[in-house]
């Protein structure tokens, strides 16, 4: 089969032809046909994640068909955890010491072909083409997941507006909740994407916004962003980040926290985010900007997320 190889962190991937993968017990194979890049990839081929499986197949949004049945199934980032640490015994599988991930520890969609855990796959709503459904099975889960940590907060900004804001903001709006995005300062384009997907104000990461905040969802990676979420929320908010790696959050006035004020992470999903998720995406349509590249070009897909000319989300079509 054809695949894009990361060899070593910090070097850009490579063509391959790789024997196909054979399944293992509990697993399928699966014939990709699309795979949405993803912020994580990022983080992995440039080494900012570490110890990762190599040489490694990237990708973890991976949207194909099970070689066996011809049923269509969505991969995930969370490709296995052991069912019985005490984490997984008590519903938070996410959090499991043990735990596998789709194009970290284990290979994942940027090829022809993937092996997956059967109890680790999702059914996709048949409404959404393979490029559409891709992007859901990571911005839209882990946005998902960010989403329900905001409980009931009405005013709920955004910090980077990308592949996953743009999914959870059309989410947040049908759920009754105004949405605030906040883009890189002087980034109208951003703020113009942002407006069109659902958001009620858009402005620089510098700005206060119009209303105090009830949460605010880091998207971005990037420490400082927490500081300036704190200015906006009222008392009693959240600052939850959504990114499986951020740069270090500088030090700041405990008076920014105080107010019964918080800040957490988001890590990993449960196939139970999975499930709620997907039911809401086959009754909501959820729409998604999106920019196609073969697999030839995956090297693009990243460079252009990498540099931030990017809007919306890079898909890599692997076949029709």
């Amino acid at each position: 089969m054809h695949a894009q190889l990361l060899t070593a962190a910090r070097r850009p991937l490579v063509d391959a032809e790789l024997p196909a993968p054979r399944p293992g017990p509990e697993q399928l194979l699966i014939a990709v046909r699309a795979c949405a890049v993803c912020r994580t990839d990022l983080h992995i081929v440039d080494g900012e994640l570490r110890d990762p499986k190599l040489p490694l197949i990237v990708g973890h949004q991976i949207v194909g068909v099970e070689v066996a049945t011809g049923e269509r199934v969505g991969v995930p980032w969370l490709a296995w955890a052991d069912g019985e640490c005490r984490y997984c015994t008590s519903g938070r599988e996410n959090l499991c010491d043990r735990a596998r991930f789709t194009g970290y520890t284990v290979d994942g969609g940027y090829a022809e072909y993937c092996v997956a855990d059967a109890r680790y796959r999702f059914a996709l709503p048949a409404t959404y083409t393979a490029e559409e459904a891709a992007p859901l099975l990571c911005a839209g889960l882990i946005g998902y997941r960010a989403l329900r940590m905001c409980g009931d907060a009405r005013r709920i900004g955004f910090y980077g507006f990308g592949s996953s804001a743009q999914i959870l903001a059309q989410v947040a709006r049908t759920e009754g909740r105004q949405v605030y995005a906040f883009t890189r300062d002087g980034d109208e384009a951003a703020q113009r994407f942002a407006r069109s997907m659902g958001a009620g104000w858009a402005g620089g990461a510098g700005e206060h916004a119009p209303d105090e905040l009830d949460a605010a969802i880091i998207f971005a990676p990037a420490g400082p962003l927490v500081i300036n979420a704190l200015r906006n929320l009222a008392k009693g908010g959240i600052v939850v980040c959504a990114g499986i790696h951020m740069t270090d959050i500088p030090s700041f006035p405990y008076e920014l926290l105080w107010g019964e004020r918080s800040i957490r992470s988001v890590a990993n999903l449960t196939r139970d985010d999975g499930r709620e998720f997907f039911q809401i995406a086959a009754r909501t349509r959820i729409e998604t900007r999106r920019q196609v590249y073969p697999l030839e070009r995956a090297n693009d897909a990243l460079a252009a997320l990498r540099s931030g000319e990017l809007t919306g989300t890079a898909v890599i079509k692997v076949a029709a």
